[in-house]
């Protein structure tokens, strides 16, 4: 069911999201048999762990190598297109002994309805100043 509940919400859950949404249908389920399974499910591959730079750390349903922008005011996450990323990675830095085996990049915005609400908030502002 939690891995059902993560495929069809289209979204990047936290794990308390995906636990209310599983407790509508299983009741007596804990939060920490939902992060247990939600670790299992990602160590398996069928769903990704994102660590973003927010505190809070989702699971995505898309596991191919995507990318993400996250709202700095709401902390919506989205997937964001981005072509040729992988040719400006470095494949290893031989002089200095690394080895890349992944890499990670997190895109900061704001997001549609926050930027409406901003802009909103802005105007409301200059017609009572007005």
């Amino acid at each position: 069911m939690i891995l059902e509940e993560i495929q069809k919400s289209h979204r990047h859950l936290t794990a308390s999201e995906v636990y209310d949404l599983v407790r509508e249908r299983l009741p007596n389920i804990s939060l920490g048999t939902v992060y247990r399974n939600l670790e299992v499910l990602s160590d398996l591959g069928l769903i990704r762990r994102l660590d973003l730079g927010d505190t809070k750390r989702r699971y995505d349903f898309t596991t191919e190598k995507h990318y993400h922008i996250r709202c700095v005011k709401c902390g919506r996450v989205e997937d964001i297109d981005i072509e040729n990323l992988d040719s400006l990675c470095p494949k290893g830095d031989g002089d200095r002994g690394w080895r890349i085996i992944d890499h990670n990049l997190e895109v900061l915005g704001i997001c549609p309805e926050c930027n409406h609400n901003a802009n909103s908030n802005k105007q409301n502002k200059e017609e009572t100043h007005v």
